[in-house]
């Protein structure tokens, strides 16, 4: 499927498509049916992006996605086409039961689905919901620094916005705690605009947080996401997958318009196109002659990638749904912010994955493998066992069977969370369109340059689509 390049040696193609995650599969598919050639470049040794399947347990059947983990089967629909295509199968995320807020006073169960807050609250909430689905209405997807109030929006942090707005540290906190859940950057570090386009993408709030039908964490695939991009890859021609292969130049000839793409490992591509899917803030570590236009160094620059990852704690049994409890975790201490299920019962693989992100998973970040498990654990165990039962009985945790962790923030080429965020004023400097704007004959793609879905698997694959349409129509002239 994939070849290690020789050293020094040069290649010639219609297209280099550089990353072989979901977007970059998938424009190397359409350049592939275009019937131009074309080679697929991975800094990494493995194709999948920010998909990464591992196996549950020692042995037996069982995975846990220490990446991308959800999609859903109805607005996310060129994802789920692939996984029907591929013939994986589904599990749905929401199961009955009791959820747990966990806070230094203790813990509480409410009913999955609703917030653990008096009735006099949830009215509030309801009407801060109701202006932030108005906001979201009014953003422009292709050009968000054009939609109503945009530049005031976008001179704000969503910290600043929600306390200028709502004059509530509490609801300055949920909305702190929701972006870092979403990409692992800080409340203050990202722009109330960008935070508005990334639930519009998403098909608003309601979808973004939930896991219902249309919502961002429906359903899982058993055999993991990863499989996806395997799958993609097999379809692509033999030996022109090439890992292991860091991409440190993009030069451009304007007298020719040929582009040539140089590795770490001294391959050369000589391309008439480039098709670039890798996070904006990554940019930075190709070089670019002549240099990226300063639309696209200003993102580079200012776009931050989050602190996220996940430690997953695997089971005999699924000893939480006995007890009626969903395995969601919502947490204001300890290293992770919140827990969800990510067991198949029919491969007999129980396990609750808990995200440490943001801030609090950044300090976590520093201790030993050991701290962090230990850490980690107490506060899960912690959670189970000091909560009542609907049945005032408590639970017995056992002790895991196996633990799963990933930490993407320490990966070579990845450096953070699903997408970056953009601080205030980013999107009203850089004008239109500005990520997805071709720069001489390197296009760029992305879940982070997607209309729709942004930051997801499905956001991925649009781009991917895109891109290879873009160059396409340019060859074909």
């Amino acid at each position: 499927m994939a070849s290690h390049s020789n050293s020094g040696s040069s290649k010639t193609v219609d297209v280099v498509v550089i990353g072989a995650g979901l977007s970059g599969l998938r424009a190397a598919l359409g350049v592939q049916a275009a019937g131009f050639s074309y080679a697929v470049v991975e800094a990494t040794d493995r194709v999948g992006g920010k998909t990464l399947t591992v196996p549950s347990k020692k042995s037996g059947p069982g995975v846990n996605d220490v990446g991308a983990a959800w999609i859903n089967d109805t607005t996310q629909s060129e994802i789920y086409k692939l996984v029907q295509k591929y013939g994986l199968q589904v599990e749905t995320q929401a199961i009955p039961g009791h959820d747990i807020f966990q806070s230094p006073e203790g813990c509480v169960l409410f009913k999955h689905g609703e917030l653990p807050v008096s009735e006099e609250e949830k009215a509030a909430l309801s009407q801060v919901l109701a202006h932030i689905n108005e906001l979201v209405a009014n953003v422009n997807l292709e050009d968000p620094a054009s939609g109503p109030n945009a530049k005031e929006l976008d001179s704000v942090t969503i910290q600043e916005y929600c306390l200028q707005t709502f004059q509530s540290e509490s609801i300055a906190g949920l909305f702190d705690t929701i972006i870092q859940s979403l990409i692992g950057v800080n409340g203050d570090d990202v722009s109330m605009l960008a935070f508005l386009l990334s639930l519009k993408a998403g098909h608003g709030f309601e979808a973004v947080t939930g896991d219902g039908k249309d919502g961002g964490q429906q359903l899982r695939v058993r055999q993991g996401n990863q499989i996806i991009s395997q799958n993609m890859a097999a379809e692509l021609k033999p030996g022109s997958i090439h890992l292991s292969s860091p991409v440190t130049e993009i030069n451009q000839d304007p007298a020719t318009g040929t582009c040539t793409v140089q590795t770490a490992n001294n391959t050369t591509f000589h391309a008439k196109k480039v098709i670039l899917s890798v996070a904006t803030p990554l940019y930075q570590n190709i070089k670019f002659t002549p240099p990226l236009p300063e639309e696209k160094q200003l993102l580079a620059t200012k776009n931050k990638l989050g602190y996220y990852s996940k430690i997953i704690f695997v089971f005999e049994k699924p000893f939480w749904r006995t007890a009626g409890l969903t395995g969601a975790i919502q947490s204001e201490t300890g290293p992770f912010t919140f827990t969800m299920d990510n067991s198949f019962p029919d491969d007999e693989q129980w396990s609750i994955a808990c995200f440490t992100v943001g801030r609090r998973g950044r300090e976590w970040s520093l201790l030993s493998q050991d701290e962090r498990r230990r850490t980690a654990w107490e506060q899960l165990r912690s959670a189970l066992e000091n909560t009542d039962l609907p049945s005032g009985e408590k639970i017995q945790v056992p002790e895991p069977i196996n633990v799963l962790e990933y930490e993407w923030s320490k990966q070579d080429f990845f450096h953070g969370g699903p997408e970056p965020g953009m601080p205030p004023g980013v999107i009203s400097q850089v004008g239109k369109g500005a990520v997805r704007r071709p720069f001489g004959g390197v296009h760029f793609v992305g879940t982070e340059t997607a209309l729709q879905w942004k930051g997801y698997m499905e956001g991925a694959v649009r781009s991917g689509d895109r891109g290879a349409k873009e160059v396409v129509e340019a060859l074909s002239k």
